[in-house]
């Protein structure tokens, strides 16, 4: 396998394709590689690529998970779900542009199973074991989302630049269908640089996990008040980050015999997360 270090986004994109696959901090990247679900004949290393550090509300994508944690300049939200999202030696490792393209963790999928996200016509964990599984849409494929960061953006209205274009960070998560298995919008070659946070007025970020650290939410919400509402965006309930109308939209969920307990966990932190932020 070849390794190239490009020193520009413009260099790395056209290296990309062809069975070339970007790399930075390879907490995720690897394990893909290592477990035969991702076959790559180059990797492209783009550290020094893309933008790394924070400029007042502007994030380089580069920009590690224990960079964000300690700046007081971060929203609570973002930095709390960054503190819980991994050890101490995979958030000093990992990036926020690549936390945002996690693959899903679903046992199923991650042992190569032929589910609907593999091309297949079967959601296994519908029928099989599914205690992590999602509680809203998942009539199609019911695997469940990881990342506590995305929850986080998505409460923070934030948004993300590419090189090819801008968009809201909800918008980079697309559901799954027959036609489309991808739960993300990004196009090949597409690179992400930056991120855009805004400041809220308040925010927080609560997670039930089966370890008190360092574990992949059962259950996330991220609470984010600005403009005088509070936006409630769930991790680890859906295919993708869960943005949820109101607490009365838990009763809308459709949990799946193994996954009913999620709702009242749910219900328990969306309380907490509006009182945080009230």
């Amino acid at each position: 396998m070849e390794l190239r270090q490009p020193s520009s986004a413009e260099e790395a994109v056209g290296l990309l394709g062809n069975g070339h696959v970007a790399l930075a901090g390879g907490t995720e990247i690897v394990p893909l590689l290592r477990d035969g679900l991702l076959r790559a004949d180059a990797l492209i290393d783009i550290r020094r690529a893309v933008p790394r550090g924070i400029h007042g509300t502007t994030i380089g994508a580069g920009t590690t998970l224990a960079e964000l944690e300690v700046d007081p300049g971060i929203p609570v939200v973002l930095r709390e779900a960054c503190r819980l999202a991994a050890s101490p030696q995979l958030r000093a490792m990992g990036s926020i542009g690549g936390n945002l393209l996690q693959a899903t963790r679903c046992w199923y999928w991650r042992l190569k199973f032929p589910c609907r996200l593999h091309g297949g016509d079967t959601c296994h964990a519908q029928e099989g074991e599914h205690r992590e599984h999602a509680i809203f849409a998942n009539d199609f494929c019911a695997s469940a989302h990881p990342s506590d960061i995305a929850a986080a953006l998505v409460a923070l209205g934030a948004t993300l630049r590419t090189n090819r274009r801008e968009l809201p960070v909800a918008e980079l998560y697309r559901l799954p269908t027959e036609d489309d298995r991808d739960v993300t919008t990004l196009e090949p070659g597409e690179l992400i640089l930056e991120l855009e946070v805004p400041q809220p007025e308040a925010s927080t970020y609560l997670k039930a996990m089966d370890r008190r650290r360092w574990s992949f939410p059962l259950v996330g919400v991220a609470a984010a008040r600005a403009g005088g509402s509070t936006k409630l965006v769930l991790a680890g309930v859906a295919p993708i980050p869960w943005l949820l109308d109101s607490p009365e939209a838990l009763e809308q969920s459709t949990p799946l015999p193994g996954t009913a307990y999620k709702v009242e966990i749910a219900r328990a932190l969306v309380r907490r997360a509006l009182e945080a932020v009230a």
